[in-house]
């Protein structure tokens, strides 16, 4: 305290006043009015947006109340632990020594990453491992979560670097770069989805004809009725996540993967927030283009839910909504399930040519082979397209799509119906944070609906996580009843969203 305030010697009761000043003088009216100060208010505004503070709180491993706590806690390391299993299966199938050596060390390093995570260890940067999305991983990290650890990390961006860096074990070897430590259960869960796999490929064997001798009204009502049971049917097959069903039995998949009507008409239910009938206005106006329009699916999950969704796609070819269909697939392993060339080419050669389903009829075998055969067809003539691009495994959300990955961006405005399957996609499409369940899902998804030239936009996704939005206005209100009523809906799988966005097609796509 300086000595102009406090002399040498003075004695003092109560509080020091400053010299020559009389407190009685002092008039705050002729102050600014006091601000109580509160903390970042929410939504943030888009230039203080970034993979590290997204536009609503952020969803991070250490938040014991989020499902981010009990994947990086307890399911990834689950999940590495049966990597490492699946690998060594492998190993004991070798004889060339150079081949057991080299595979021995990918399980090694998966070893490491393995107790980095258990330990919550610090994020480095990616090896230089050949790979040509290493520049962009680094960047992500040393702009954004530079001495960010597993659980201090956002959620979404730690677990992506996980799966980046099971990828890394593989691709610093010298033959193992293609190896996918899933493809096998990939594989066994579809072989264990008879009864759904041959309820729909009866139904669909033969192409789609309308009665005879009705109107053009009554072929339209028909449609929307199949449209609204198909939508249901695509929507519900990404019940089977693989990183999700560890333990589950064969009956339990069963049940996920019931597909008869009065399953869907108990399940629409559910639906929390549901513009299908929204996403059907859309489509039947594209029957009007010449042959239907352009339909893009960002693919989820294999097996199954792949199924499914080419058997969607097929009704859109048949019907003319759609006279081209592309399947945006991931370039190697991701997120357990998620769809690759490897099984994209494995679900339809398996439908023609393989020996899956030893128990069915001969009748039920010709169908699912016509089926595959059909499917097949599509792609030879150019009416399916599958597509990788090295942007959909990568930590950012689809908000940076249009400046990280302006191609693609200006690709996919391109199309008429842009369709994000599965809880990932919907993740990434909202940033993954902590939203009011209100929030419309065309403020959500950011610029993937407001910048110029975004497609419309549809979100088909069961609920597995934290993230809700696109519930309408009394959606707050809904998610606060769920909450009191039944813990744990937001992971449950039970409920789901079809949500879509206009976005602004049309317009001139520009980057600053």
């Amino acid at each position: 305290m300086s000595g102009d305030i406090l002399r040498s010697g003075s004695q003092t009761s109560g509080p020091l006043k400053p010299p020559g000043i009389d407190k009685k003088s002092l008039h705050l009216s002729h102050l600014p009015e006091r601000h109580i100060m509160k903390p970042s208010t929410f939504p943030r505004t888009p230039g203080s947006v970034d993979p590290n503070n997204p536009p609503w709180p952020a969803f991070r491993g250490y938040h014991t109340y989020s499902f981010a706590n009990a994947t990086m806690g307890v399911r990834l390391p689950t999940i590495l632990s049966k990597a490492i299993q699946d690998v060594l299966m492998t190993v004991n199938t070798l004889s060339a020594e150079s081949l057991i050596i080299d595979l021995l060390g990918c399980v090694k390093r998966m070893e490491e990453l393995k107790a980095e995570l258990e330990g919550n260890g610090v994020l480095r940067y990616i090896k230089d491992d050949g790979e040509a999305d290493v520049a962009l991983w680094n960047k992500e990290i040393a702009k954004y979560f530079l001495g960010k650890d597993f659980m201090n990390a956002t959620w979404l961006f730690a677990e992506a670097y996980k799966y980046r860096r099971l990828r890394e074990c593989f691709t610093l070897s010298q033959h193992w770069a293609d190896y996918d430590v899933f493809f096998r259960q990939k594989c066994d869960t579809f072989s264990r989805s008879t009864d759904a796999v041959f309820e729909l490929s009866c139904r669909f064997v033969e192409p789609f004809m309308h009665a005879a001798h009705i109107s053009e009204g009554e072929k339209l009502d028909a449609e929307k009725l199949m449209f609204h049971e198909l939508t249901q049917i695509c929507l519900w097959g990404n019940s089977t996540d693989l990183s999700l069903l560890i333990n589950m039995t064969e009956e339990q998949i069963k049940s996920l993967q019931s597909t008869g009507g009065e399953a869907l008409a108990q399940t629409e239910k559910n639906i929390l927030g549901n513009h299908t009938e929204q996403l059907w206005d859309l489509v039947k106006k594209l029957k009007g283009k010449t042959r239907g329009g352009r339909i893009d699916f960002i693919l989820d999950n294999a097996g199954f839910e792949l199924y499914c969704d080419c058997v969607y796609a097929d009704f859109l070819v048949q019907m003319g909504f759609a006279s081209q269909v592309r399947f945006h697939g991931k370039r190697y392993p991701w997120f357990v399930s998620d769809v690759t060339k490897k099984d994209w080419e494995w679900l339809l050669n398996s439908m023609v040519y393989g020996r899956l389903f030893p128990d069915v009829t001969e009748i039920e075998r010709e169908s699912l082979k016509s089926l595959g055969e059909r499917w097949k067809e599509y792609e030879r003539n150019g009416t399916w397209i599958y597509e990788q691009h090295p942007y959909w495994c990568t930590g950012y959300t689809f908000w940076d799509l249009h400046s990280e990955a302006p191609d693609l961006f200006l690709h996919l405005s391109k199309s008429d119906l842009v369709i994000f399957k599965g809880d990932l996609n919907h993740r990434k499409l909202t940033y993954d944070c902590a939203a009011p369940a209100s929030t419309p899902f065309s403020v959500a998804i950011g610029s993937m609906a407001s910048a110029p030239g975004a497609p419309p936009v549809c979100s088909m996704r069961t609920i597995k996580s934290d993230v809700v939005v696109g519930l309408g206005k009394n959606g707050d209100e809904i998610a606060a009843n769920l909450n009191k009523e039944e813990d744990g809906w937001k992971i449950s799988g039970k409920y789901a969203v079809v949500l879509l966005s206009g976005g602004r097609p049309g317009e001139q796509v520009r980057f600053a």
